[in-house]
């Protein structure tokens, strides 16, 4: 009997799920990877089990999404079509495929993935852009805020102010307060009326008015006051967070002087959009358009035997996900069988996301941070968390020494160097330089111990 082909999929949110799904039930065998202990994602993430959440969906806005997710894939699970690794992290791809990953919490364990096909639906990170005072402790970054509720159960604090711009600030704001945290104010530097102004969008996706109404009227339940067209200019405290100075912006994104209003608050819970993960797609050779993962009407990447899928591939939510995800397992299964796919078999989800995509494209052109945000960072206000770098010594590299591309800033500065490798600073780096924003290349997705480098030629699953 001829083995079924094998699909590796990198990414258990929304799109992985939906890709593994509809591969599985045209006769691939899956693996799914990811470094969570539960599937889901960041979008679907679950209550650890030990807490005993009585009532998990209330912390979610698609659970019955995720219900049938959930159902599916263990379907899946129970007759061995799609087999599961949880807590793996992957840190490499190998063109031919071979998907090298740390397993177990300890991530200190080598294991190989041997595949015919890679799906990378990777997500995305958020975006902070810094200010004064952005690194107190109980300044938290917005997803940061909503995952320790969703995961822990917890709130980050008491008093709330949650800022920055674009979607994820509605459901981390009424999340907050209906779990019992005074949100203080929701302060957006955009002004979200603008999306009335793009009939074409609102055409292409009629139900997020009815979305954006009924947030509007959990705020207003929750009496959480909201400031558009402000921004956070500074966090104050001693040894932990204890009030934000938010300002009013002009028409150009810079403070109107005298609207400066103090508010005291334990927590802010700060975002200024997401970006694309794509360390993986880079070190495969994948190309990209700016930030995203370029990728064909079948969600095929310009490298053969490499899909992509979900905000990898540019943001857009849980529902586009879900869209690139079904259309992605369903061509990777007829090109894995030999057989040219038909698009006519996904025209729904095709549908879904032509809609998506140019109603989110509205969305960022409407929430980007503020022109002047970058003006407004302090020579002594901490850029680069890892390696402590300030905003001066950054301006310094390139307006004294000329540098002009983020490698040579980080050359000269060390910023970008630390930990995260530049994920958390390299958008306030391009931003305060000037510099064009480009993933930089990496043969190695995360930090991967010496000895399972040593040991690659003998770990090995298949």
């Amino acid at each position: 009997m001829t083995e079924r082909p094998h699909l590796a999929v990198i990414g258990a949110g929304p799109a992985g799920l939906a890709a593994s799904l509809a591969a599985a039930a045209r006769g691939v065998r899956v693996t799914l990877i990811d470094a969570a202990a539960e599937a889901g994602g960041q979008f679907y993430r679950q209550p650890a089990a030990a807490l005993g959440a009585r009532r998990p969906e209330a912390l979610h806005h698609q659970w019955r999404t995720w219900e049938r997710l959930r159902t599916g894939l263990d379907r899946h699970l129970t007759d061995g079509r799609i087999r599961q690794l949880t807590d793996h992290h992957v840190w490499c791809v190998e063109r031919g495929f071979a998907v090298h990953a740390l397993a177990g919490p300890a991530q200190d364990d080598g294991v190989v993935v041997r595949a015919d096909a890679v799906l990378l639906a990777t997500g995305g990170y958020e975006t902070v852009l810094p200010f004064p005072g952005w690194t107190l402790p109980g300044v938290v970054t917005a997803g940061g805020a909503q995952a320790m509720l969703k995961v822990g159960l917890v709130l980050p604090g008491r008093t709330a102010v949650v800022a920055g711009t674009g979607p994820l600030l509605l459901p981390v704001a009424t999340g907050l307060a209906a779990a019992g945290a005074r949100v203080a104010a929701l302060v957006e530097s955009a002004a979200p009326g603008e999306l009335l102004r793009r009939p074409s969008a609102l055409a292409a996706q009629p139900g997020k008015l009815a979305e954006g109404a009924w947030y509007t009227a959990r705020l207003l339940r929750h009496r959480v006051r909201a400031l558009v067209r402000h921004t956070v200019v500074e966090a104050h405290g001693a040894d932990r967070l204890e009030a934000v100075t938010v300002a009013g912006l002009d028409a150009d994104g810079r403070v109107r002087p005298g609207s400066e209003r103090r508010i005291p608050c334990d927590t802010l819970a700060v975002g200024h959009g997401m970006l694309p993960h794509t360390d993986l797609a880079e070190s495969l050779g994948c190309t990209l358009d700016g930030t995203d993962v370029r990728v064909d009407d079948e969600q095929r990447t310009d490298v053969p035997g490499v899909w992509a899928a979900g905000e990898t591939t540019g943001i857009g939510g849980a529902a586009l996900a879900l869209a690139e995800g079904h259309i992605a397992g369903r061509s990777i299964a007829a090109r894995l069988h030999g057989t040219a796919p038909d698009p006519r078999a996904w025209a729904s989800a095709n549908r879904a996301r032509t809609r998506l995509r140019t109603f989110f494209a509205a969305v960022d052109s409407v929430c980007a941070p503020p022109a002047g945000w970058a003006e407004r960072v302090p020579d002594d206000t901490v850029v680069c968390r890892c390696e402590e770098v300030a905003a001066g010594e950054v301006r310094a590299a390139t307006d004294e020494l000329g540098a002009g591309d983020l490698r040579t800033v980080k050359l000269l500065t060390r910023a970008g160097m630390g930990w995260c490798q530049g994920r958390m600073c390299g958008p306030a780096v391009a931003g305060i330089t000037g510099c064009p924003l480009t993933p930089a290349r990496r043969p190695l997705a995360r930090p991967v111990p010496l000895g399972v480098l040593a040991g690659l030629s003998e770990k090995r699953l298949e």
